[in-house]
Protein backbone atom coordinates (compact mmCIF):
# COMPACT_ATOMS: atom_id res chain seq x y z
CA UNK A 1 0.00 0.00 0.00
CA UNK A 2 1.15 3.55 -0.80
CA UNK A 3 2.18 5.78 1.79
CA UNK A 4 -0.53 8.31 2.72
CA UNK A 5 0.24 11.93 2.72
CA UNK A 6 -0.99 15.20 4.60
CA UNK A 7 0.25 18.64 3.40
CA UNK A 8 0.37 21.45 5.10
CA UNK A 9 1.12 24.77 4.35
CA UNK A 10 2.44 27.71 5.59
CA UNK A 11 1.12 30.06 2.85
CA UNK A 12 2.42 33.40 3.98
CA UNK A 13 5.83 32.41 4.44
CA UNK A 14 5.87 30.49 1.02
CA UNK A 15 4.37 33.31 -1.14
CA UNK A 16 5.88 36.36 0.27
CA UNK A 17 9.60 33.88 -0.29
CA UNK A 18 9.20 32.89 -2.99
CA UNK A 19 7.89 36.73 -4.21
CA UNK A 20 10.78 38.61 -2.74
CA UNK A 21 13.54 35.78 -3.04
CA UNK A 22 13.02 34.42 -6.12
CA UNK A 23 10.54 36.78 -7.95
CA UNK A 24 8.20 34.40 -9.11
CA UNK A 25 4.98 34.00 -7.95
CA UNK A 26 4.41 30.81 -5.54
CA UNK A 27 2.90 27.78 -7.40
CA UNK A 28 1.97 24.65 -5.96
CA UNK A 29 2.07 22.13 -8.71
CA UNK A 30 5.76 21.55 -8.29
CA UNK A 31 5.68 20.36 -4.95
CA UNK A 32 2.46 17.88 -6.12
CA UNK A 33 4.92 16.82 -8.57
CA UNK A 34 7.81 16.02 -6.52
CA UNK A 35 5.86 14.38 -3.79
CA UNK A 36 4.00 12.37 -6.71
CA UNK A 37 5.83 9.53 -6.12
CA UNK A 38 6.22 9.51 -2.58
CA UNK A 39 2.63 8.04 -1.91
CA UNK A 40 -0.93 9.12 -2.18
CA UNK A 41 -1.80 12.63 -0.87
CA UNK A 42 -4.86 12.55 1.30
CA UNK A 43 -4.94 15.72 3.32
CA UNK A 44 -3.94 19.38 1.59
CA UNK A 45 -4.31 22.46 3.99
CA UNK A 46 -2.93 26.16 3.23
CA UNK A 47 -3.26 28.67 6.03
CA UNK A 48 -3.24 32.20 5.74
CA UNK A 49 -5.06 35.71 5.64
CA UNK A 50 -6.44 34.76 2.18
CA UNK A 51 -7.86 38.35 1.93
CA UNK A 52 -4.37 39.05 0.95
CA UNK A 53 -3.79 36.47 -1.51
CA UNK A 54 -7.18 36.88 -3.27
CA UNK A 55 -5.22 35.84 -6.40
CA UNK A 56 -4.10 32.62 -4.90
CA UNK A 57 -7.24 30.80 -4.42
CA UNK A 58 -8.07 29.34 -7.79
CA UNK A 59 -5.25 28.53 -8.50
CA UNK A 60 -5.08 26.77 -5.16
CA UNK A 61 -8.66 25.21 -4.84
CA UNK A 62 -7.83 23.54 -8.98
CA UNK A 63 -5.07 21.33 -6.49
CA UNK A 64 -7.85 20.28 -4.00
CA UNK A 65 -6.21 22.28 -1.39
CA UNK A 66 -8.57 23.56 1.76
CA UNK A 67 -7.95 27.06 2.82
CA UNK A 68 -7.99 27.40 6.27
CA UNK A 69 -8.97 31.20 6.62
CA UNK A 70 -6.59 33.21 9.61
CA UNK A 71 -7.94 36.51 9.80
CA UNK A 72 -6.05 39.55 10.67
CA UNK A 73 -7.30 40.87 14.42
CA UNK A 74 -6.25 43.86 16.24
CA UNK A 75 -3.91 43.90 18.14
CA UNK A 76 -2.49 39.88 17.64
CA UNK A 77 0.43 38.39 15.63
CA UNK A 78 -1.60 36.50 12.47
CA UNK A 79 1.76 35.26 11.69
CA UNK A 80 1.45 33.18 15.10
CA UNK A 81 -1.78 32.51 14.73
CA UNK A 82 -1.50 30.53 11.35
CA UNK A 83 1.66 28.70 13.06
CA UNK A 84 -0.22 27.91 16.24
CA UNK A 85 -3.43 27.08 14.13
CA UNK A 86 -1.14 24.96 11.70
CA UNK A 87 0.90 23.15 14.42
CA UNK A 88 -2.91 22.00 16.24
CA UNK A 89 -4.12 20.46 13.44
CA UNK A 90 -1.01 18.66 12.22
CA UNK A 91 -0.05 16.86 15.68
CA UNK A 92 -3.65 16.55 15.67
CA UNK A 93 -3.93 14.72 12.65
CA UNK A 94 -1.33 12.47 13.62
CA UNK A 95 -2.69 11.27 16.86
CA UNK A 96 -6.26 10.54 14.92
CA UNK A 97 -5.33 8.93 11.74
CA UNK A 98 -2.80 5.95 12.47
CA UNK A 99 -2.70 5.68 8.36
CA UNK A 100 -0.66 9.10 7.40
CA UNK A 101 2.63 8.06 7.57
CA UNK A 102 4.04 11.03 5.68
CA UNK A 103 3.80 15.03 6.49
CA UNK A 104 5.08 17.78 3.87
CA UNK A 105 5.32 20.64 6.16
CA UNK A 106 5.43 23.74 3.47
CA UNK A 107 7.81 26.68 5.19
CA UNK A 108 11.19 27.99 6.15
CA UNK A 109 10.52 29.06 9.58
CA UNK A 110 12.40 27.48 12.09
CA UNK A 111 9.29 27.65 14.93
CA UNK A 112 8.19 24.47 13.19
CA UNK A 113 10.94 22.44 14.36
CA UNK A 114 9.02 21.62 17.57
CA UNK A 115 6.52 20.29 15.38
CA UNK A 116 8.79 18.38 12.93
CA UNK A 117 10.61 16.93 16.15
CA UNK A 118 6.91 15.34 17.78
CA UNK A 119 5.74 14.27 14.60
CA UNK A 120 9.04 12.37 13.99
CA UNK A 121 8.56 11.37 17.87
CA UNK A 122 4.94 10.02 16.43
CA UNK A 123 6.86 7.74 13.70
CA UNK A 124 5.73 9.88 10.86
CA UNK A 125 7.90 10.65 8.01
CA UNK A 126 8.27 14.61 7.55
CA UNK A 127 9.36 16.07 4.83
CA UNK A 128 10.01 19.95 4.25
CA UNK A 129 9.63 22.23 1.13
CA UNK A 130 10.60 25.38 1.81
CA UNK A 131 12.57 28.62 -0.04
CA UNK A 132 16.64 28.37 0.17
CA UNK A 133 17.44 32.07 1.19
CA UNK A 134 14.54 32.36 3.98
CA UNK A 135 14.47 29.07 5.44
CA UNK A 136 16.15 29.04 9.14
CA UNK A 137 19.29 26.58 9.00
CA UNK A 138 17.61 24.99 12.06
CA UNK A 139 14.46 23.63 10.19
CA UNK A 140 15.99 21.11 7.25
CA UNK A 141 18.27 18.95 9.58
CA UNK A 142 15.11 18.50 11.70
CA UNK A 143 13.30 16.99 9.01
CA UNK A 144 13.80 13.33 7.30
CA UNK A 145 13.97 15.32 4.03
CA UNK A 146 13.91 18.57 2.75
CA UNK A 147 13.09 19.85 -0.46
CA UNK A 148 13.97 23.64 -1.39
CA UNK A 149 11.53 25.16 -4.08
CA UNK A 150 13.39 26.15 -6.29
CA UNK A 151 15.11 23.34 -6.98
CA UNK A 152 11.78 21.49 -7.91
CA UNK A 153 11.47 20.45 -11.37
CA UNK A 154 9.67 22.98 -13.40
CA UNK A 155 11.09 26.11 -11.89
CA UNK A 156 13.73 27.86 -13.36
CA UNK A 157 14.00 31.37 -10.67
CA UNK A 158 18.11 31.10 -10.81
CA UNK A 159 20.91 31.92 -13.08
CA UNK A 160 23.98 29.39 -12.76
CA UNK A 161 26.15 33.00 -11.75
CA UNK A 162 23.61 33.10 -9.05
CA UNK A 163 24.16 29.82 -7.94
CA UNK A 164 26.57 28.08 -5.63
CA UNK A 165 28.06 25.22 -8.15
CA UNK A 166 27.58 22.39 -6.93
CA UNK A 167 30.92 20.18 -5.72
CA UNK A 168 31.29 16.47 -7.65
CA UNK A 169 34.24 15.94 -5.98
CA UNK A 170 32.62 16.17 -2.27
CA UNK A 171 29.91 13.78 -3.79
CA UNK A 172 32.20 11.65 -4.62
CA UNK A 173 33.69 11.20 -1.57
CA UNK A 174 30.29 11.24 0.42
CA UNK A 175 29.43 8.60 -1.40
CA UNK A 176 32.33 6.40 -0.93
CA UNK A 177 32.28 6.99 3.00
CA UNK A 178 28.84 6.12 3.47
CA UNK A 179 28.82 2.80 0.89
CA UNK A 180 31.61 2.14 3.44
CA UNK A 181 30.35 2.60 6.63
CA UNK A 182 27.34 0.40 4.91
CA UNK A 183 30.08 -2.54 3.92
CA UNK A 184 31.41 -2.40 7.37
CA UNK A 185 28.06 -2.73 9.17
CA UNK A 186 25.58 -4.22 7.04
CA UNK A 187 24.87 -8.31 6.67
CA UNK A 188 23.89 -7.97 3.25
CA UNK A 189 25.18 -6.18 0.11
CA UNK A 190 23.81 -2.42 0.01
CA UNK A 191 21.55 -1.49 -2.73
CA UNK A 192 21.39 2.22 -4.29
CA UNK A 193 18.07 2.82 -2.90
CA UNK A 194 19.71 1.70 0.39
CA UNK A 195 22.61 4.38 -0.33
CA UNK A 196 20.24 7.13 -1.19
CA UNK A 197 18.45 7.29 2.14
CA UNK A 198 21.13 6.97 4.41
CA UNK A 199 22.56 9.88 2.52
CA UNK A 200 19.30 11.68 2.90
CA UNK A 201 19.46 11.12 6.62
CA UNK A 202 22.79 12.61 6.92
CA UNK A 203 21.99 15.83 4.53
CA UNK A 204 17.93 16.14 3.87
CA UNK A 205 18.29 18.75 1.34
CA UNK A 206 20.15 16.10 -0.89
CA UNK A 207 19.12 16.04 -4.24
CA UNK A 208 20.93 14.26 -7.54
CA UNK A 209 19.77 17.27 -9.60
CA UNK A 210 21.81 19.64 -8.11
CA UNK A 211 24.58 18.15 -9.59
CA UNK A 212 23.17 17.51 -13.44
CA UNK A 213 21.58 14.20 -13.15
CA UNK A 214 17.94 13.40 -13.85
CA UNK A 215 17.64 10.01 -11.64
CA UNK A 216 19.64 8.81 -8.53
CA UNK A 217 20.76 5.82 -11.09
CA UNK A 218 22.25 8.54 -13.50
CA UNK A 219 24.46 9.31 -10.93
CA UNK A 220 25.21 6.27 -9.95
CA UNK A 221 26.24 4.90 -13.31
CA UNK A 222 28.18 8.10 -13.53
CA UNK A 223 29.93 7.20 -10.48
CA UNK A 224 30.37 3.74 -11.93
CA UNK A 225 31.81 5.02 -15.04
CA UNK A 226 34.66 7.52 -12.84
CA UNK A 227 35.43 4.13 -10.45
CA UNK A 228 34.26 5.85 -7.83
CA UNK A 229 31.59 2.60 -7.24
CA UNK A 230 31.60 -0.59 -8.71
CA UNK A 231 27.57 -1.70 -9.50
CA UNK A 232 26.12 -5.36 -9.47
CA UNK A 233 22.50 -6.61 -10.68
CA UNK A 234 20.90 -6.47 -7.36
CA UNK A 235 17.46 -8.21 -6.30
CA UNK A 236 15.18 -5.93 -8.16
CA UNK A 237 15.26 -3.68 -11.88
CA UNK A 238 16.93 -0.57 -11.20
CA UNK A 239 18.22 -1.24 -7.91
CA UNK A 240 21.78 -2.28 -7.89
CA UNK A 241 24.18 -3.75 -5.51
CA UNK A 242 27.04 -1.45 -4.68
CA UNK A 243 30.19 -1.78 -3.42
CA UNK A 244 33.61 0.33 -3.28
CA UNK A 245 36.18 -1.29 -6.33
CA UNK A 246 38.60 -4.04 -5.03
CA UNK A 247 40.96 -2.04 -6.21
CA UNK A 248 40.40 1.51 -4.08
CA UNK A 249 38.59 3.92 -4.73
CA UNK A 250 40.02 6.46 -7.12
CA UNK A 251 43.46 6.65 -6.64
CA UNK A 252 43.68 4.56 -2.92
CA UNK A 253 46.90 2.93 -3.95
CA UNK A 254 48.47 6.31 -5.07
CA UNK A 255 47.44 7.31 -1.74
CA UNK A 256 48.73 4.32 -0.32
CA UNK A 257 52.54 5.05 -1.66
CA UNK A 258 52.22 8.78 -1.12
CA UNK A 259 51.91 7.48 2.59
CA UNK A 260 54.97 4.86 2.70
CA UNK A 261 56.98 8.09 0.81
CA UNK A 262 56.03 10.60 3.50
CA UNK A 263 57.25 7.93 6.15
CA UNK A 264 60.64 7.61 4.40
CA UNK A 265 61.55 11.53 3.72
CA UNK A 266 59.95 12.36 6.74
CA UNK A 267 61.43 9.93 9.46
CA UNK A 268 63.65 8.29 7.60
CA UNK A 269 61.87 5.09 7.60
CA UNK A 270 59.90 5.49 11.09
CA UNK A 271 57.47 8.07 12.55
CA UNK A 272 54.84 8.80 14.70
CA UNK A 273 51.40 8.66 13.56
CA UNK A 274 50.56 11.91 15.02
CA UNK A 275 51.61 14.91 12.61
CA UNK A 276 52.03 12.10 10.03
CA UNK A 277 49.16 13.98 7.92
CA UNK A 278 50.03 17.50 7.94
CA UNK A 279 53.43 16.11 6.51
CA UNK A 280 51.53 14.67 3.64
CA UNK A 281 49.21 17.78 3.02
CA UNK A 282 53.04 19.39 2.58
CA UNK A 283 53.55 17.18 -0.55
CA UNK A 284 49.80 16.99 -1.86
CA UNK A 285 47.42 19.83 -0.17
CA UNK A 286 43.98 17.94 -1.24
CA UNK A 287 44.95 15.16 0.85
CA UNK A 288 41.77 13.84 2.48
CA UNK A 289 41.35 9.91 3.92
CA UNK A 290 37.66 10.53 3.35
CA UNK A 291 37.99 10.82 -0.12
CA UNK A 292 38.48 6.92 -0.52
CA UNK A 293 35.28 6.39 2.01
CA UNK A 294 37.70 5.92 5.59
CA UNK A 295 36.29 7.75 8.47
CA UNK A 296 39.48 8.74 9.97
CA UNK A 297 43.57 8.74 9.07
CA UNK A 298 44.03 5.91 11.66
CA UNK A 299 41.24 3.73 9.82
CA UNK A 300 43.42 4.72 6.11
CA UNK A 301 46.49 4.09 8.13
CA UNK A 302 45.47 0.52 8.93
CA UNK A 303 44.36 -0.09 5.54
CA UNK A 304 47.75 0.82 4.21
CA UNK A 305 49.30 -1.71 6.92
CA UNK A 306 46.80 -4.28 5.63
CA UNK A 307 48.14 -3.76 1.78
CA UNK A 308 51.90 -3.88 2.90
CA UNK A 309 52.65 -0.48 2.22
CA UNK A 310 53.40 0.54 6.17
CA UNK A 311 54.00 -1.24 9.25
CA UNK A 312 51.90 -0.24 12.30
CA UNK A 313 53.02 -0.32 15.85
CA UNK A 314 51.53 0.86 19.18
CA UNK A 315 54.20 2.71 21.69
CA UNK A 316 53.31 2.67 25.03
CA UNK A 317 55.94 5.16 26.37
CA UNK A 318 54.52 8.06 24.06
CA UNK A 319 50.66 7.16 23.86
CA UNK A 320 51.05 6.97 19.64
CA UNK A 321 51.52 4.50 16.89
CA UNK A 322 54.37 4.32 15.07
CA UNK A 323 54.57 4.04 11.47
CA UNK A 324 57.40 2.26 9.91
CA UNK A 325 58.26 0.61 6.44
CA UNK A 326 58.55 -3.16 5.49
CA UNK A 327 61.46 -4.92 5.39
Amino acid sequence: MDPRIAVFLDYENLAISARQDLGVTFDYAPIADAIASRGRVVVRKAYADWTLFDDDRKKLTRHHIELIEIPQRMGASRKNAADIKLAVDAVELALSRDYIDTFVLGTGDSDFSPVVHKLRELDKTVIGVGVEKTTSGLLPPACDEFLFYERLGGLEVRTEEERHPSDLASLEKLVARTLSEMERTGDAAPLASQLKRIIVRKDPTFTETEYGFRSFGELIRHLADEGVVERAEGPAKGDPVLSLPSEGVGGEAEAFELLAKTVGDYGNGAVHLSGLKDQIRKADSGFSEKRFGFGGFLQFAKAAKNHGHITLEWDDQVGDYVVGLPG
